[in-house]
């Protein structure tokens, strides 16, 4: 389009104390060649007054508009100006909060003027060199939503769907719904007072789901295959020797779970007779009576084994969650079977959070049940088929021996997707060793049956948190059920271990943002987390090598390649971090307000001072841009030396803006980005790791130059981190300034 430009400085907010306002509108004209009279001057911005002014501008035919005020974290409803390019320029918490006031001493390289100036000027040639975007909105797209698993956590998913409208689609494994929870005895109580058990809650929403004509059924399922993207899922489904293919637009990975393997327990007794585990004892209670297996006698002394297999570093390192409140209700099995009967639970803690506590101190106040702390290190046969439990660690300081009839383990919860996860990560492993010992293991490992069947180049099922477990990496800090599969929600067992009461809070979450997910690609907008984003990646594939590196390392498998190995992307799949631009050598992927030349012609507009220092920091605009905008509504300073440019995530950036900023005369470049590893708290999942990995060979880059590798660094930040951030800053340039001087470049 054919840009009208508009420039608006704001002079509150104690800017036009900080800054000569005239003299930045001259100095800004200069550098960006916008005539000094598509600038205006504003009191406050964002009044009334000043937001009628721009919109009275726009009226008249400006489109492209650049505000220079505060930062754009705020303030976003006032300046929406649908049909315009708009840029904000934030003058206010990098300057004019941050900086010092200048005296008569302050050098004119570190003077709040110039500051201001940079940023301006940053922003109008940000505005000359992007396009207004406009959505990408694909045809046939569908609002169907998929939910994988017939549990509890499945069946509130389809049931909260539908009734917010949407037509579901269940597919079950199983000959039956209801999952685990149909085969429970009785659930642990879920309203007040919490004392008396209660019918499991499963056996109602399977009658609900039955009779809601928008959803439909599949028992007995497999799910051969799902192709293609969100609004566009292709999922062929078998199911009684037939296969059928529909549409979804979004899915709920709500796969379940299995106990943990009890034949693994033979430390814990399981094995001998009358050792069984808590399923085995809820199929028990069942058929009206506690009794032990071995020859029908009522059980009178039942031994509860808490942790089995549970926060156990040779077995399953994390806590399960639903054990403790198992036991407990189980003990009200025995407990209601015989008045006479004794129920003994040993523990290593008790968890039982929220309202299932008051449960839990219901059971303490019945005399009849024993709750010990206590590390239970085996089980020996007694006389009459009885079993003596033995532990220590006590409360008492002891060791003590119990003899119970019946023992019963509290085995811990394995997630449905666990063991395709262990089969990829063993093939992984082997694959290192070579071709042999690669062939060696797909010989005699048989590749086990997965669950979604995704026909992506990265793999057919959701990736895993790191460390083995089989939980599917749901962004757990940043983004709840958000899996690396756009469009993919992970709810219940398969995310973390959770109660039956949590699962189908679970479910309800993850039933939200599916349907988030198809109400906006309908709409041709990205997903969380830039859910307002009506941009998309769009490469000049003219230009491609087809090196492979976007489809490798884009975190949410956006790019597939062709029969030829050329990349193409699945623009639905796409969360718009913008991994592949700061991947690609050739530096041909980008988006209409965010590319490599966009960001290179902003560092370059930056003013590099003969006299005095200039840093460049990039900062992501998740974590590390509002911790800076914190610090300085703190009053917290920044060094003046520093020009601040946010990016949609660090794995973004390309290693081309490193020889820019140094080439151009940067002292110094900086990079703030999320925290990565086992607890990562990036928004786009794997895009700080990526810019880790990159910057760790930036040296070559560097030695080109013959320039300090130190020059450039990248710092992991946390939102959380404001009063940390002037400091962090404050180091780097202190480090620049006494140990390597000015750029050599500086001036050329």
């Amino acid at each position: 389009m054919e840009k009208d430009f508009g420039v608006y400085i704001c002079k509150g907010c104690g800017i036009a104390d900080m800054v000569d306002v005239e003299k930045l509108v001259s100095d800004v004209a200069s550098n960006t060649k916008v005539p000094a009279e598509k600038f205006k001057v504003l009191d406050i911005a964002c009044s009334p007054e000043g937001v009628e002014a721009i919109k009275a501008d726009v009226s008249g035919g400006v489109n492209t508009v650049t505000i220079a005020a505060c930062s754009p974290r705020v303030k976003f409803e006032e300046f929406d100006l649908p049909g315009c390019i708009v840029e904000r320029a934030n003058i206010r918490e990098f300057c004019a909060w941050s900086q010092e006031k200048a005296t008569e001493e302050t050098p004119e390289e570190y003077h709040p003027q110039m500051t201001a100036t940079d940023y301006v000027t940053m922003g109008i040639v940000k505005t000359q060199k992007v396009d207004l975007p406009e959505p990408n909105i694909l045809e046939d797209l569908s609002k169907t939503i998929m939910v994988v698993g017939g549990g509890t956590a499945g069946l509130t998913a389809a049931l909260d769907a539908a009734a917010a409208g949407y037509d579901v689609v269940i597919v079950e494994k199983e000959a039956e719904l209801g999952g685990y929870g149909a085969k429970l005895y009785k659930q642990a109580p879920m309203e007040h007072p919490y004392e008396e058990l209660e019918e499991p809650i499963v056996f109602k929403k399977i009658k609900e789901v039955e009779a809601n004509d928008r959803i439909k059924v599949y028992t007995s399922a497999k799910i051969d295959k799902t192709e293609g993207q969100p609004g566009l899922f292709d999922v062929t489904v078998s199911t009684n020797g037939s296969s059928e293919t529909f549409k979804a637009g979004a899915i709920v990975l709500a796969a379940g779970w299995k106990p943990y393997d009890a034949t693994k327990l033979t430390h814990l007794g399981y094995g001998k007779p009358n050792v069984i585990t808590s399923l085995e004892l809820e199929e028990i209670a069942k058929k009206g009576k506690i009794v032990r297996p071995s020859d029908g006698k009522a059980a009178k002394k039942v031994a509860f084994i808490q942790c089995a297999g549970s926060r156990d570093p040779e077995h399953l390192p994390y806590c399960s969650s639903f054990c403790c409140a198992t036991s407990l209700k189980q003990a009200r099995y025995v407990r209601e079977a015989d008045d006479d009967a004794a129920a003994y639970i040993f523990y290593k803690d008790v968890r039982t959070p929220g309202q299932t506590e008051i449960f839990y101190k219901n059971m303490q106040n019945d005399p009849g049940v024993m709750l010990t702390k206590a590390e239970v290190t085996g089980i020996s046969e007694a006389p009459g088929g009885n079993l003596f439990v033995e532990a220590e660690d006590t409360l008492l300081g002891e060791k003590i021996k119990v003899e119970a009839d019946l023992v019963v383990l509290a085995v811990g919860v394995v997630p449905n997707t666990r063991e395709y996860q262990e089969y990829q990560d063993n093939l992984t492993l082997e694959s290192s060793k070579g071709d042999a010992a690669k062939n060696a293991f797909l010989e005699a490992n048989p590749e086990p049956e997965g669950i979604l069947g995704l026909t992506y180049k990265q793999g057919p099922e959701l990736p895993s948190l790191e460390g083995g477990y089989g939980f599917a990496d749901s962004n757990f800090i940043c983004f709840q059920y958000e899996t690396r599969r756009t469009g993919i929600y992970a709810a219940g067992m398969v995310r973390q271990p959770m109660t039956m009461a949590d699962a189908a809070n679970d479910a309800t979450g993850a039933a939200l943002k599916a349907i988030q997910c198809v109400e906006h690609v309908a709409q041709g907008i990205a997903v969380h987390p830039r859910a307002w984003d009506t941009t998309f990646p769009d490469p000049l594939m003219t230009k491609c090598t087809s090196c492979k590196r976007c489809t490798d390392e884009c975190p949410f498998g956006a790019i597939d390649e062709d029969e030829k190995g050329t990349p193409f992307f699945k623009i639905n799949r796409c969360r718009r971090c913008g991994t592949c631009m700061g991947a690609c050598p050739e530096r041909i992927v980008y988006f209409k307000d965010f590319s490599v030349d966009i960001v290179g012609s902003m560092l370059k507009s930056i003013e590099v001072p003969d006299e005095g220092f200039r840093v460049l920091v990039l900062a992501c605009e998740n974590d590390a841009y509002p911790a800076i905008d914190t610090a300085a509504f703190r009053g917290k300073k920044i060094h003046p030396a520093v020009r601040i440019i946010p990016v949609r995530c660090l794995g973004a950036t390309n290693l081309v803006w490193v020889a820019d900023s140094f080439s151009r005369g940067m002292d110094g470049l900086l990079l703030l980005g999320c925290k990565f590893g086992e607890d990562y708290q990036c928004h786009f999942v794997k895009g700080s790791e990526l810019a880790d990995n990159r910057f760790s060979k930036v040296q070559d880059t560097l030695d080109r130059l013959q320039l300090e590798a130190d020059r450039c660094q990248m710092i992991q930040v946390g939102i959380n981190d404001y009063d940390k951030i002037p400091d962090i800053i404050g180091e780097f340039v202190g480090k620049i300034e006494d140990v390597f001087g000015p750029n050599p470049f500086k001036g050329f």
